[in-house]
């Protein structure tokens, strides 16, 4: 069996590595479009600043410069260049570029300020005089489009140009510029014009007909008039701007199909641009760099003669993707003996998917100019993204483990009446607990079909004497196998009143028992559960925590239903590597075992998960038993159910903390790999969201800087906003396939189950990120008492949830209709210009806002009083459901 499920995964790994260099292959197949021009170009724009040059700093080219890059012009036949302004070094290109036979269409640039207009236009003027490669002068650009000058005062500029050189004189601006006002034309000698089909959002196969559409509507709107295309190109690198998609394959198709296009109609035109610009990133955001035929670096973009591919070198980028999966599928294989085939291939989509798209990102954002910000922001989300990706393949394991395995290699293990039988001592701790519910679990114990037992009740702490002194009584009515203290005071919380059970434990007493002061146990418990040490390496036996009154609310079927999963999936698939989580109810310890470690933690909150922890450190094993032999109270309120996931999430990480060494270091060999992997695989998920909690203040910020500067901050980039995406969607699927095939749940429990989790979020991301500042915290215990439901306490138990959610919609909706390419604005605004990369924005803070939704929805629900029928059934039938899983499983 195990040789075939071998050569099963070594298939898979085949099979989908096959695949995967196959889509590589697709994606890259070359494109079939007309080459480069033999005689070269016959115009380029021409901004020379190199990286780190900026002209609104005063950094510019050194006159060596200029000169290295109009020889690699000239050697690339380009005929002509066209410059934007005449100041500093910039006034030499004319003669440089003369020097090497290039003709120059010169820019004059103006602005605002008059005396730097005068400084250009006198510097033209001189120049066109002098320079005998000024062919033609084009007097500011898209000066009207940016609203620095008004049509009137441009003239004026123009005329006093015409009037002193004797080279045709025009202005850029785009095309649509020119048919607003047609007076310009009156004033120019030919038409230089802008057509940019990119920033039009014009998908690139629409792109030369849509330049011929505009070359033909001026042409009728001025007849007669001479055009020259002073700006057309695309640029490699940008957000998408609609149907228009930056690459370097895009760049590379547009020019080549533009250049067929210019020759067949006679175009005159002028490349945008020579050379990547990286300082147009703070005037024309991202996309602004990356418009050169050569980038910053004056390397070639891409070919200029062979087939074009979307990649260039994929072949090497497909390999690292499929070396990376090969190497995570061999480990998940080699660990997961017993998956079938389809277990396995569930595992190889995730994992390939993974790895392509990890090594995507990464050469993505390496062919980016980054700045020291950019590249640390870069680095941050890289991390994160690796994170998220950590997060999605655990959680795949966890999928094909659970549903997917041929069988169970530790078998359950259920003892029967006459086996083995050591005495045993069951420890209740309890503080500020209802007497009557106290009273029905001491009742229930008292029917415990066991031969020699005894029961200690720890009250700690416990101010009010009339709860106290019931139990005390109840306990001596009981006999004396029922003992009773009061302690009071006793540090420690709940782990001291184990401790202080401990020493009070008789003497021949073999095993510890512990349940909750709400748990009614079955009266089979010890007889069945016991005998499993019979194997003298077992130390903890540990039930599933089950409750009684799940049928009294929506909310607690709704708590219910989320309880469940982690006992009916991470247990199960844990328990194959002897790495479950202890629970301080329905557990048994060995107490030989216990007292060898140390006792119980009373440092820590979660005491029960870190003793097991540590009760694995020391050698020993654990078996779990996934059928439920008790039964407690479900919170009361979602405050208090809040409490209790911010306690397990904040334990756990004072467990990572103290138990670092054991679980992170190669070299320490107390934890079998299997136990470590469990541990952290089973922590990265409230780590997550940790995580996506400042991922969702830094959304909150970010979206509010673009609205208050939309030209200038740009949405997170697509690579980046699409796994927050992915990772929901992911775990929505895997939760909603376990639900129904492993717990038994019907549609409605797994998308109750599915909102109760979503509720938590917050909670457990602000546990872990207050564990990086704070050591310690108050052992919060979960009330029993019946509680009142009111308005006020909605709001306060989900406050600072409803001001996230507040906030993340607002600021969805303000991108969505605020902003003028928003992609519900509608007041004038062309729909192709609004912005893809702004949409899915959009739709990641508004999947960010789900976790607090659910929550205030969870506390609303909590606060009435809905009925669990809601859910279709009562609890008892998800019970059944999920035990009839766990017997299928123990006979596997």
């Amino acid at each position: 069996m195990l040789a075939s499920l071998k050569v099963s995964g070594a298939l898979v790994a085949i099979v989908f590595a096959a695949i995967t260099f196959g889509l590589w292959a697709w994606i890259n197949r070359p494109a079939d479009d007309p080459g480069w021009p033999e005689r070269g170009l016959q115009g380029v724009t021409f901004s020379p600043f190199r990286e780190g040059q900026d002209p609104a700093h005063n950094t510019f080219p050194t006159i060596a410069e200029l000169e290295s890059d109009l020889r690699l012009l000239s050697a690339a036949s380009i005929a002509a260049v066209r410059t934007y302004s005449t100041l500093h070094t910039l006034a030499h290109i004319p003669r440089l570029a003369g020097e090497h036979q290039i003709k120059v269409t010169l820019g004059a640039w103006l602005g605002e300020d008059p005396k730097t207009n005068d400084a250009e236009i006198a510097n033209a003027i001189e120049l066109a005089a002098t320079q005998p490669s000024v062919i033609r002068l084009i007097v500011g650009n898209e000066t009207l489009l940016r609203g620095d000058l008004d049509v009137r005062t441009l003239i004026a500029y123009l005329e006093r140009v015409r009037s002193e050189v004797r080279q045709p004189v025009s202005t850029a601006e785009p095309w649509h510029v020119w048919l607003d006002h047609p007076e310009l034309a009156e004033h120019v000698d030919y038409l230089a014009v802008h057509i940019l089909p990119y920033w039009e959002g014009i998908s690139l196969d629409r792109a030369m007909t849509y330049i011929v559409e505009r070359m033909q509507e001026l042409q009728s709107a001025f007849p007669g008039k001479h055009i020259v295309i002073a700006e057309v190109g695309w640029p490699s690198d940008g957000r998408m701007r609609e149907a228009a998609v930056a690459s370097t394959s895009n760049q590379s198709l547009f020019l080549r199909r533009f250049l067929r296009l210019a020759r067949q109609e006679g175009y005159l035109y002028y490349i945008v641009e020579a050379f990547d610009q990286p300082w147009k990133v703070r005037t024309e955001g991202t996309a602004g760099a990356y418009w050169g035929l050569y980038d910053v670096k004056r390397e070639p973009k891409f070919t200029f003669v062979e087939p074009i591919v979307r990649v260039p070198g994929w072949r090497t980028l497909a390999a690292i993707s499929v070396s990376i999966a090969a190497l995570l599928l061999g480990l998940f294989f080699v660990h997961s003996k017993t998956l079938s085939t389809r277990g396995r291939s569930l595992l190889a989509v995730v994992v390939y998917s993974a790895a392509t798209a990890l090594v995507l990102v990464i050469y993505d954002y390496s062919q980016k100019y980054l700045t020291i910000a950019s590249a640390l922001i870069g680095l941050a989300l890289i991390l994160g993204m690796l994170f998220v990706i950590a997060v999605v393949l655990a959680e795949a394991h966890e999928w094909a483990e659970a549903h997917f395995a041929t069988s169970r290699r530790r078998a359950f293990a259920r003892g029967s009446h006459g086996e083995l039988a050591p005495k045993v001592s069951i420890h209740v701790p309890a503080h500020d607990e209802p007497p009557a519910m106290l009273i029905e679990t001491l009742n229930a114990l008292a029917r415990l079909e066991y031969p020699d037992f005894e029961v200690i009740v720890i009250d700690n702490n416990t101010a009010d004497e009339a709860k106290w002194r019931p139990v005390e009584a109840h306990c001596a009515h009981l006999g004396p196998r029922f003992r009773f203290f009061h302690v009071s005071p006793l540090a420690g919380f709940k782990a001291g009143a184990l401790n202080f059970a401990l020493q009070q434990t008789a003497a021949d007493a073999q095993i510890i028992a512990v349940i909750d002061s709400d748990y009614k146990v079955e009266p089979h418990w010890l007889k069945d559960l016991v005998p499993a040490f019979g194997h003298e390496g077992t130390a903890i036996v540990q039930a599933p925590q089950d409750y009684r009154d799940a049928n009294e609310s929506l909310f607690k079927a709704m708590c219910y239903a989320e309880y469940r999963g982690f006992f009916q999936i991470g247990m199960v698939t844990r328990n194959e590597r002897n790495a479950i989580i202890q629970h301080g109810t329905m557990t048994l310890v060995r107490r030989e075992a216990l007292e060898k470690v140390g006792g119980w933690a009373e440092w820590c909150i979660t005491e029960d998960a870190e003793l097991g922890l540590r009760m694995f450190e020391h050698g020993y094993e654990a078996q779990y038993i996934p059928e439920s032999y008790g039964r407690g109270l479900i919170p009361e309120t979602f405050l208090d159910y809040k409490k209790q996931r911010f306690r397990w999430a904040f334990g756990a990480m004072q467990m990572l903390r103290a138990h670092a060494r054991a679980l992170l270091s190669p070299s320490d060999t107390r934890l079998t790999r299997g136990q470590r992997y469990h541990f952290i695989a089973g922590w990265l998920p409230w780590i997550a969201d940790g995580l996506n909690l400042l991922f969702n203040f830094g959304a909150i910020a970010w979206s509010v800087a673009m609205l208050v500067a939309p030209h200038r901050i740009e949405p997170p980039l697509v690579m980046f906003s699409l796994f927050p995406v992915a990772m929901f969607t992911f775990r929505l699927v895997k939760l909603a396939h376990l639900y129904v095939s492993r717990v038994g749940a019907n549609i409605r429990e797994t998308f109750a189950a599915a909102v109760a989790g979503l509720a938590l979020a917050h909670t457990i991301g602000t546990a872990v990120l207050k564990s990086l500042f704070v050591r310690s915290q108050p052992f919060l215990r979960t009330p029993k008492d019946k509680a009142q439901r009111t308005l006020g306490g909605i709001v306060g138990a989900a406050r600072q949830e409803s001001i996230m959610l507040v906030a993340l919609l607002t600021c969805a909706y303000g991108l969505t209709y605020s902003l003028p390419f928003g992609p519900g604005r509608s007041l004038g605004i062309p729909e192709e210009l609004r912005a893809p990369d702004l949409s899915l924005w959009v739709a990641v803070l508004l999947i960010q806002s789900l976790p607090y939704a659910a929550a205030v929805l969870v506390s609303s629900i909590g606060a009435s009083s809905l009925s669990a029928r809601w859910l279709g059934r009562d609890a008892s039938s998800l019970r059944l459901a999920a035990q009839d899983v766990g017997k299928t499983d123990a006979r596997r």
